[in-house]
């Protein structure tokens, strides 16, 4: 064991291993199988890589990275005179690199190979690998090999027969930074390890602060906490690549330094603006989960979830890639139900099994966003782990521990949970034991007969949230098991089964209410700059200033700027032409027409008030680059039927028009006579027309319908019309 502190030191550098290091690298060299559990940042390559320098032969890593196979090798040549020393073998590789790698393998140089699964499948490759020595097989990203963990990959399966077609004897270690008890099993089990000595790190992340906020006005979020780290390094997780460009470009015109990262960019455009990140060319880095497997950078300093990802594992090796060298890292999650409820349409078509699968990995995730408990308390018991929420290390770590939820005694509550699953014969999920508590009479629970259950509707006092918020507690208490082979149903413990019979009293926290403060925020949702109360004065004065312009230009109001326009103007004090255009509802071409009067009007008010204009929160909007929108514009210019170019974009003809509506009201003109001709009577267009004209007063189709209830118009035609009208007098 003290050779190994020499050999460190030669190879590496370093004076002291990290944690379980010198331990696990010395059961390696015993020849025994070695399972490694340890988080972002441990040091786990080092468990293989020491191990693989020391041994005769040659040590096989089978990682699924091949974007970053290459960076791995060249950290190992950083160690040695020789690039020889470390190779990788994969479907990158053209046919002159892999007889120059296979030819310094035959020759006894290379000390470390890095090769995917996939290419490890060839029986050529199998059949090369017999010719040499080879010193040990080091499985990475372990976790992959389990449909419950969160990169499941099916060739990973077949590893264990691979590594006997070479030779039963070569020691085997697995390495992951992610295991729940389950994927830990999975992974044991499927690589014939029972026997291994297992090493499990701590999955307590000290450092990291965890937060999880409404997905509101989320642009604007991220620019205010990317603005106040300048400088510092960020990573942005966003699920699809569209989202990734999108953010990225916000943030560039936002004077965030920015760059986009997913996998369908070339290697060149990924690799360039991987490399500008890693050397600071570059703040933050947007990205999709191709983006930072294997990546070393220890100062990112916080880690942004724009969307909540399909597990928790994925979470937590994602948030794992701040603070890796222990000073500060924020992880700050966006959470909204209806992104689960998207990624649940997404397994649509999946094997049944697997869509099983994916719905309890997306309910601990909905769990985790919703829960009132410690964050941290939560996911380490998600990973098997025990935390001291009051005295643990990293206590007070999170947004729940900071600003606690309230609290209620609530023994009699779990006992009434704890009694209906008992009743129910530890045969139910959590949806359907609320169910029976709510007193949900529907088909599914009379043809069991559990509405005459004795529990049935004695909770119906409280909202499905407060019982699923108990349940989640009453799971960490330990009172409850989840039995993940059957997806979920709820078992008793002895020690819930104990409180049945003397029950105990017990602090329920009340969760957040994240629908409910959506929906007090959903103004923000409809605006580019949003933000603060508006100033009622100047707002009365806009609309004073709007009604001189309207009959100066003989137009109504509304067609100048509609009030949400003047009510934001009212809060963010545009005073120029690009301040303005960052209002919602106000294009260019708006602007330019009625603006000056308005921003005139704004500065002086501003001046004379003395106000401090919120200036720091305006997000600045990128010029809308959308495919379908240019595909609309362009298509009605050639005439073409709407109803053509709704089918040609999968769009209905309802979805077809608000896009065209977001295109009129955002100050671009579009004629549509040709298709209006067609469909709607002259005499009745212009009574529509007169009736935005001379009669409307807020001129949205709502008051048309009203107001023209007893005329024999449909709604698209008024649509239709309105949008001609706005076309011709507010453009």
């Amino acid at each position: 064991m003290a050779d190994l502190n020499e050999s460190l030191k030669k190879y590496f550098g370093f004076n002291n291993f990290k944690g379980e290091q010198k331990e696990i690298i010395q059961n390696v060299l015993d020849g025994k199988d070695t399972f490694v559990i340890m988080p972002t940042g441990g040091g786990k390559s080092m468990c293989y890589q020491l191990p693989a320098l020391i041994l005769d032969g040659t040590a096989l890593i089978i990682s699924p990275l091949i974007a970053l196979m290459k960076n791995q090798v060249d950290s190992i040549r950083g160690v040695s005179e020789k690039d020889s020393i470390a190779h990788f073998l994969n479907s990158s590789l053209n046919k002159s690199d892999q007889l120059r790698v296979k030819d310094d393998l035959r020759k006894g140089k290379t000390k470390i190979l890095y090769i995917a699964p996939e290419t490890l499948t060839k029986k050529e490759t199998i059949d090369f690998f017999k010719e040499l020595k080879i010193s040990l097989v080091a499985v990475d990203e372990a976790h992959c090999i389990s449909e419950w963990g969160h990169d499941f990959r099916p060739e990973y399966r077949r590893i264990k027969e691979m590594i006997k077609g070479i030779d039963s004897d070569i020691p085997v270690m697995a390495l992951t930074a992610t295991a729940t008890p389950k994927v830990q099993g999975d992974i044991q089990k499927n690589l014939g390890m029972s026997d291994a000595t297992v090493f499990k790190a701590s999955f307590n992340r000290e450092n990291l602060f965890y937060e999880v906020r409404p997905k509101v006005d989320v642009l604007k979020q991220i620019i205010l906490f990317a603005k106040e780290r300048k400088g510092k390094s960020g990573i942005i997780y966003c699920l699809s690549r569209k989202k990734v460009e999108e953010l990225a470009e916000t943030l560039q015109v936002n004077g965030i330094k920015a760059l986009p990262y997913h996998a369908g960019f070339d290697s060149n455009t990924r690799a360039g603006n991987q490399d500008k990140f890693l050397n600071e060319d570059t703040d933050v880095i947007v990205a999709t989960i191709a983006f930072g497997m294997g990546i070393d950078k220890p100062d990112v300093r916080y880690v942004i979830h724009h969307d909540m990802p399909k597990s928790l594992e994925g979470y937590y090796q994602e948030t794992g890639r701040a603070g890796r060298d222990g000073g500060e890292g924020h992880c700050l999650a966006f959470y909204d139900y209806k992104d689960i409820e998207k990624l649940e349409k997404f397994m649509a078509g999946k094997p049944v099994a697997e869509q099983e699968v994916g719905r309890q990995l997306l309910e601990e995730v909905v769990a985790y966003a919703e829960t009132a408990m410690s964050r941290r308390k939560f996911l380490l018991h998600y990973f098997g782990e025990e935390f001291d929420e009051e005295d643990g290390v990293g206590a007070k770590m999170d947004d729940n521990a900071v600003n606690p939820r309230p609290r209620e005694e609530g023994s009699d509550k779990v006992k009434l949970v704890l009694d209906c699953i008992n009743e129910l014969r530890e045969t139910a999920k959590a949806k359907y034991v609320i169910k029976i508590l709510l007193g949900v009479s529907d088909s599914e629970v009379k043809s069991y007969k559990h509405d005459k259950n004795e529990c049935f509707g004695k909770g119906k006092d409280r909202e499905q949230s407060f019982w699923m918020a108990v349940i989640r507690q009453v799971i960490v208490a330990k009172l409850l098991r989840k039995e993940i082979e059957s997806y979920g149903v709820l078992k008793l413990t002895d020690t819930g089964r104990d409180f049945i019979a003397n029950p105990k009293p017990f602090t329920i926290i009340l969760d957040h209410d994240y629908v409910s403060r959506a929906e007090d925020d959903s103004v923000i949702l409809n605006q580019k700059a949003g933000g603060g109360a508006t100033d009622e004065n100047l707002f009365k004065l806009l609309k004073d200033i709007t009604k001189s312009i309207s009959k100066a230009k003989n137009v109504p109001p509304f067609a100048v700027f509609q009030e949400t326009s003047l009510m934001e103007m009212a809060t963010q004090y545009p005073i120029t032409m690009e301040e303005l255009t960052n209002i919602q509802g106000v294009g260019m071409g708006k602007a330019n027409k009625f603006g000056s009067e308005i921003i005139a009007a704004i500065a002086e008010y501003v001046e004379e008030n003395n106000i401090e204009r919120p200036q720091d929160f305006v997000v600045k909007s990128v010029v809308n680059k959308s495919g379908t929108k240019v595909y609309i514009i362009q298509n009605i210019d050639r005439k073409r039927n709407l109803e053509d170019i709704a089918s040609a974009k999968g769009l209905t003809f309802d979805e077809l028009l608000t896009e065209i509506e977001n295109i009129v009201d955002s100050g671009t003109r579009v004629n549509l006579d040709y298709y209006l001709n067609a469909v709607l009577d002259e005499d009745k267009q212009e009574e529509l027309f007169d009736f935005f004209q001379d009669d409307a007063e807020t001129g949205t189709v709502e008051e048309a319908m009203e107001e023209l209830a007893d005329e024999d118009y449909k709604e698209d035609d008024i649509r239709l019309m309105r949008i001609k009208f706005m076309s011709e007098t507010a453009n």
